[in-house]
Parts: C-alpha cells; structure tokens; sequence
C-alpha cells in the first residue's frame, strides 16, 4: 500500500515537472514571438547573429586560398563559430535558470527572438510592394537589397515583384519555422546554432570565391533545411487552403517544380508558393517556377505576405507540438 502511495507520487511529481518546464519553454517561444512584433532589433553590439557574422568575415579574411586547405579550414570554421555561438547560449541559459523562472523566460525569449523575424521580413516585403505600385522602379529595386542578395539593377517590375515573393517564401523557412523547430527540440541553443550555420552558409556559402571555403556551411544549412523545408512548404499550402484551387495548384506546381531549384530545399517554399498564388516566379539564368502562369504583379506580393503570416501562426501551434512531444519524452 505504502509501495503504491509512493509510486503515485513519484509519478505525479514526474508529470507536475514536465508540465512545468514544457510551460516555461513555451511561454519563451510565444514570448519571442511578441517581441518580434513589438520591438526593434537589438543593437548591433549585443545581437548574437551580428557577432556570429563578425566571427565570420574575420575567420574568411584568415582563410587559405588552395582549395583542400580552404575546404578544411571551412570545416572548422563551422566548428568554431556554430560551437561557440551554441555553448555560449548554454551557458547563458543555465545561468538564467539558476537565477530564477522569470530569469529564463525573459532573457531565453531575448536571446530566441533574434534568431527569427516573421515582422521583419514582412515589412521588407511589403516596402517593396509598396514602392512597385506606386511606380517607383529604382526604390523598388534598392528595396529588394533587403529581402535577397541578388542585384536588382536591371530586373523588371514583374522580377521584382518575383524576386520579393521568393524571399518571403524561401525565408519562411530560414527565418521563420526552422528556428522553431531547432527550438522545440533542442532549446535556445539549438536556435542559435541553427542561426549560426545559416549566416554562415548566406555568407560564405557561394560558388566562385568561396567554392571551397563555404563548402561544409552550406552543405550543412542543407541538411538541418532538409525537413523545415518540406514542413514550411506543407504550412504555405495550407495557409492558402481558403482557395480549393490555390491549393490544388500549390500542390501540383510544388511536385513538379520544387527540384528546379540549385538549393535541394528552396525550391519546396518557392514552387509552392508560385502555384498557391497562381504566378510565375522566375530567376533568369536560374530557374522558372511555374510555367505557363503569369507574371506576379505587386499585389502578388501582399498576398504572399498573406500566406506567410497564416503560415507563422500554423508553424508556432506545430513548433509547440514539437515542444510537447520532446518534455513528455524527457520527461
């Protein structure tokens, strides 16, 4: 009898705790998710993702030039800088938790939140919407430096519009779902050192110049993208579910497109957000998403932007999932 009470308890306890630290975990989670919506970035001199590029461009300018010697010091490079980045936040969020509960949500939801921008990158995109339909081509443009890399000097207002609604889709991924889910399985550090190959990889990760340096980044932002990828791409076709036919088209245009793409993950995002909005998303030289739809227009982009924000809120109800089954495994 006495064996059972104990037994009881133990298991009580063992539920209260989980219960416990899984709330904790996801009040950080939806924490961070405010602050994004509510503040600025952190300054430049306390955001970890600008000193994880910092770390970066300094390692680059040390880094040989022969290709075996690039390839390997890229290696450790990876190393150096996903490893530091993800041990500090360790350390800074047991410090946290050895102060006080309180202590950990506030700080751990700081430290998460600049790993993620569902207001940022909808903003970038919707200046750029913004300068397209009021005809102004060259903001439009020089908008575009803040959304994606590519140079804009000579693109239409329909590559524009494209190119923008491309950031927004393959970026639902990198700067969205993928550090929720690093989160919901491995914790603040885990969305750091998800950041930290990414930032990596968007430096470095090139052809030419840094053929054998960025190698083992961008090789490794593809595999922690493998599955985030496909989820984002699943989470766009639903968040367009108000249209039967936009999801209809989502799905077909995704199947058939999604390996047109250089990047083995981007192309899941962007082929199916081209079918979901009914256009054709095109980087010349690159790739052609969505043959035989028409070009976007701006107002392409806001319904993009749309689709993204539908997307986040399911993305945030699945990273808490995760979150769940990790503490009742652990637990």
């Amino acid at each position: 009898m006495a064996f059972g009470i104990q037994l009881c308890e133990t298991v009580t306890d063992t539920i209260m705790s989980t219960l416990d630290a899984f709330a904790l975990n996801a009040a950080v989670v939806l924490l961070a998710v405010v602050l994004d919506r509510l503040l600025p970035e952190p300054p430049n001199a306390v955001h970890p993702v600008v000193g994880i590029g910092r770390l970066t461009a300094l390692l680059e300018r040390l880094a040989p030039t022969r290709p075996f010697a690039a390839f390997v010091f890229g290696c450790g490079m990876v190393v150096n800088v996903a490893g530091s980045a993800t041990g500090l936040a360790w350390i800074v969020m047991v410090v946290l938790a050895s102060i006080h509960p309180l202590a950990y949500l506030i700080g751990g939801a700081a430290l998460l939140r600049t790993t993620f921008t569902v207001t940022g990158l909808q903003s970038a995109a919707l200046e750029t919407e913004r300068e397209l339909s009021r005809g102004r081509l060259d903001s439009a443009r020089s908008s575009l430096r803040n959304l994606a890399s590519r140079d804009a000097s000579s693109l239409s207002p329909t590559l524009v519009a494209a190119a923008a609604i491309e950031s927004v889709a393959e970026n639902t991924t990198d700067s969205v779902i993928a550090p929720w889910v690093a989160f919901a399985f491995f914790g603040v550090p885990g969305a750091i050192a998800y950041r930290a190959i990414n930032t990596m990889d968007s430096m470095i990760g090139y052809r030419g110049r840094y053929e054998y340096l960025g190698k083992p980044a961008a090789r490794l932002d593809d595999l922690v993208n493998l599955v985030p990828a496909r989820l984002s791409a699943g989470l766009l076709l639903v968040a367009a579910s108000r249209s039967i036919r936009s999801v209809k088209l989502g799905w077909q245009n995704m199947r058939r497109d999604a390996a047109r793409t250089a990047s083995p993950n981007a192309g899941w995002t962007m082929s199916a957000m081209a079918g979901a909005l009914g256009v054709r998303l095109e980087k010349p030289m690159h790739y052609s998403l969505g043959d035989g739809l028409p070009g976007p227009v701006p107002g392409d982009v806001r319904q993009a932007v749309a689709i993204l924000n539908r997307a986040s809120v399911l993305g945030l109800g699945v990273a808490l999932g995760l979150l769940a089954v990790r503490h009742a495994v652990s637990g």
